[in-house]
């Protein structure tokens, strides 16, 4: 397909604080994209912002407050004009067993990843429908294969990719492409949080290879870019995972059988494993949470 010029576009990317969006934001902003930047950190994305080549501001929201982003999408038309790209981004994570799970927190995966997802596209549809835009969904390689101690993620990025199918299907003939895009363990807080628990590292490094590795963020990244250039379906951050989409059949099966061997191998070691949110994003969620619980 051939690459659209994203000069003067305007793009929304959720959970750009860190990461990915971070990443994200600037890279676009380097091809001349004025850029909304959404998250849950204010000073960090003052901080962002400051950083970009391209006209850009920024708002406080939490994903999943159906006001609060109703809210930001007025504001955004109104500083920007129009909306082109919306990249929902934000995202958290929890490890270990589900028996063993905080239910709190196993609930706040799916409320960020999955219903967060949904109420972004519903604030900003409106505007990619009139730009006839982009949505780029970001899922995970946990949305075409499962894994254990990971239920709540793969849960989340597996309904992500559904509803972005879904709703691909919805939109596609006022204009709107939707994308899902798959990333693999990719450097960034969140992984590095959950590798912060001696038996989540060692399982995933008996994985068998490529999916055992975790990867530099900037040709990740760079991939989305040229993803969103090409208004994609499908954008894979790390070259394999296309490959992951003609077996995955087959996963299920044989994950439930290579996961039970790993599982009894770790069984003795699975007490006190950390059940909240991982990395820096999940502690400015949980921060959140408290503040407003307060």
């Amino acid at each position: 397909m051939n690459r659209v010029s994203l000069e003067g576009k305007v793009a929304v990317v959720t959970g750009a604080a860190r990461g990915v969006g971070e990443l994200l934001a600037r890279k676009l902003s380097a091809r001349g994209v004025r850029i909304a930047l959404v998250g849950l950190e204010p000073d960090a994305l003052k901080q962002v912002s400051g950083r970009l080549h391209s006209d850009s501001d920024h708002w406080h929201a939490d994903v999943t407050d159906h006001e609060a982003m109703a809210r930001v999408a007025a504001e955004v038309k109104e500083r920007f004009g129009r909306v082109d790209i919306v990249v929902a981004n934000a995202g958290v994570a929890t490890g270990g067993p589900f028996a063993d799970s905080d239910p709190e927190s196993w609930r706040r995966v799916i409320e960020v990843n999955l219903v967060g997802s949904a109420v972004t596209a519903r604030a900003f549809l409106p505007m990619l429908v009139e730009s006839r835009g982009y949505l780029l969904q970001i899922a995970s390689l946990a949305a075409i294969t499962p894994a254990p101690m990971m239920t709540a993620y793969c849960a989340s990025k597996s309904g992500v990719e559904a509803y972005a199918h879904s709703l691909r299907a919805e939109v596609g003939y006022r204009g709107v492409k939707v994308g899902v895009g798959y990333l693999s363990w990719t450097d960034t807080d969140m992984v590095r949080g959950a590798d912060q628990d001696d038996v989540m590292r060692e399982l995933r490094q008996r994985l068998p290879w490529p999916s055992n590795k975790t990867y530099p963020l900037g040709p990740a990244v760079d991939r989305l870019v040229a993803g969103i250039e090409r208004r994609s379906s499908h954008v894979y951050g790390q070259w394999w995972l296309r490959g992951m989409q003609g077996v995955r059949g087959y996963l299920p099966g044989v994950i439930g059988t290579v996961g039970q061997r790993e599982m009894r191998r770790f069984a003795d070691r699975l007490t006190g494993i950390r059940t909240g949110l991982v990395g820096a994003g999940g502690a400015a969620d949980e921060q959140q949470r408290n503040t407003l619980g307060k």
